[in-house]
């Protein structure tokens, strides 16, 4: 079967079912938790998950994906496809007919042109956009009239679904960022913390990594949406704290990413207030090996994006690294059922998961035969290894501040050790490190360490945007505000060939082929070190109706589905 065919059926557009409710407002207020907190509402200037869910709930795409993993239409009136004339035969443009009547909360029409200013904004040379794979191979976009969107494609895209679908890529108001494209971007405080939406609820108040105050948009498309009138959306702390607060003593509605272990949250439960979620998707604990040298010798504005690294570019060191992890260990210690063991970056959907890899077994004498096979000697009998040219193998481990990553830091810090690697540990508060300031040393993105382990996941059952992350030129620098998508600053022309082929295959098993062969040229290649196929686990109140988890999108995805139940 090829895409192209697929396209030429319908797309998958069952709708939530109505939630109970008598009208727009008349349940009071719903309180959230994130503990790692948002640190700013525009995701095109942030990667980190707790920014874009945030956002979720005030700016929206043109579609998105439901629990199932299947696409539906949002602010549009159908999915387009080959089948229904939305998507050229050619497969070079694809045409998005948007609902009439749509409104921005200030009350203003919701137009074409909106989303065509979010592509300039976004694909603007100098504006740093955090989203810019989701518009890789996007010629230009068309607006013929006020609710009709085209996007053109340089050549054949069999899969069209990446601009403007999913939490990662929503639509900005252009009236409001207007002056804010470019280098101005990050500067546009107003904006960026308070985005004008055409979601169910709107910001009245937010104070970044602390809360947001939100009330119901009344100018939202469904005249008995949302039922609750305000939101409480609190930030910070830790998921132990968090789950608590649901679980057990009914202060909030809502915990996300409850990355806590199993028997942690089965006594949280037995507190009788709230009941855990969870899901599989293709969320990915992983360690991120730094492919630049982040010596700080070299200065602020050269770190990072000057190579390569003394030592981690060797395969012999980053592949004994892997070997000595005790990977069962970690699933075993942080997650039980919630966790398995993976040596892919893209585990899921199944197609892509490769099974080309093994990690599944320590090897602590394989390991330390490796090194010593590739020359890196303890010639001093200080327990660390050098390099042939002298360089002292230690490194810099750095993730967010949270228990089960704590664990794993000390677990791995001490297998390192036995292969003769020195290990720093450092955490950082998670809300500062996931935040994207550009003008702040501790963000994952400017990756001032030799490796930083954190986890994330995309939108969506393709994983061809997501793929794109590891291509030359998509790696945060200064000249792109701290963003970019290739955190590790991998570059490998031979991957960039295979992704473009990618792009232009239509097969869905040949996609699959191409995808576990990029998953595995990553991996092997030292762009990452794969731990922990992770479920998304999160907690809502007893109370709270409405609630269906997605690991294929935003988990605040169906909000305005959200009630409140005796």
């Amino acid at each position: 079967m090829t895409l192209k065919s697929l396209l030429l059926g319908a797309v998958a557009a069952t709708a939530m079912a109505p939630a109970a409710m008598a009208e727009r407002g008349s349940d009071g207020n719903v309180s959230i938790i994130y503990w790692q907190a948002p640190s700013i509402l525009n995701p095109f200037l942030s990667g980190g998950t707790k920014d874009v869910e945030s956002a979720s709930m005030i700016i929206e795409p043109l579609a998105r994906y439901n629990q199932d993993g299947a696409l539906i239409p949002w602010l549009v009136s159908e999915v387009p496809t080959v089948a229904n004339g939305g998507v050229s035969e050619d497969l070079q443009s694809i045409t998005w007919n948007i609902t009439p009547g749509i409104l921005w909360s200030d009350g203003t029409p919701f137009t074409s042109a909106d989303v065509k200013f979010t592509y300039d904004y976004c694909t603007h040379p100098e504006g740093g956009c955090a989203q810019l794979t989701k518009f890789e191979g996007v010629s230009s976009v068309d607006t013929p009239d006020d609710l009709t969107v085209v996007v053109n494609f340089e050549s054949a895209q069999p899969n069209p679904y990446g601009p403007f679908v999913g939490g990662e890529s929503p639509i900005l108001q252009a009236a409001q960022f207007a002056a804010c494209s470019g280098a101005a971007a990050p500067t546009c405080t107003e904006q960026n913390f308070g985005p004008i939406g055409t979601g169910p609820f709107v910001v009245t108040d937010f104070r970044p990594n602390d809360v947001i105050q939100m009330v119901a948009n009344d100018n939202y498309r469904d005249a008995a949406k949302p039922a609750f009138a305000s939101v409480t959306f609190k930030g910070g702390g830790d998921a132990t704290a968090a789950g608590r607060a649901v679980m057990e003593t009914g202060e909030f509605d809502y915990a996300w990413n409850l990355q806590l272990a199993p028997d942690v949250i089965q006594r949280m439960q037995a507190g009788g207030k709230g009941t855990p979620v969870a899901g599989f998707g293709p969320l990915v604990e992983r360690i991120m090996l730094n492919a630049t040298n982040p010596d700080p010798a070299l200065g602020p504005d050269e770190r990072s994006v000057v190579g390569p690294h003394p030592f981690l570019g060797d395969p012999a060191v980053y592949k004994a690294m892997s070997l000595a992890i005790d990977r069962p260990l970690l699933v075993e210690i942080g997650y039980g059922q919630a966790g398995k063991v993976t040596c892919n970056w893209i585990p899921a959907p199944a197609a892509f998961n490769s099974d080309t890899l093994s990690c599944d077994t320590q090897d602590i004498a394989g390991a330390n035969a490796m090194l010593d096979a590739a020359g890196y000697m303890d010639t001093d009998g200080d327990g660390v290894r050098e390099t042939p040219d002298g360089v002292p193998l230690s490194i810099l481990y750095q993730t967010s501040t949270n228990a089960v990553r704590q664990d794993f830091q000390a677990l791995i810090k001490q297998w390192w050790s036995e292969i003769g690697i020195e290990t720093e540990l450092r955490n950082l508060n998670a809300s500062i490190f996931f935040g994207g300031d550009p003008a702040s040393p501790d963000t994952f993105q400017k990756f001032y360490a030799d490796v930083e382990m954190y986890a994330n996941t995309f939108s969506g059952t393709d994983p061809q945007s997501y793929l794109a992350n590891g291509l030359c030129g998509k790696e945060p620098s200064p000249a792109s505000q701290w963003q970019g998508e290739n955190i590790s600053r991998f570059c490998m022309p031979e991957y960039d060939a295979l992704h473009t082929k990618l792009r232009g295959t239509a097969d869905l098993d040949e996609r699959a082929r191409l995808g576990r062969q990029l998953n595995d040229m990553m991996v092997e290649n030292g762009g990452m070190i794969p731990l922990v196929h992770r479920g998304r686990l999160s907690a809502h109140a007893n109370s709270l109706g409405g609630v269906v988890l997605n690991v294929w999108d935003s988990e605040l995805w169906n909000v305005s589905d959200w009630h409140r139940i005796d």
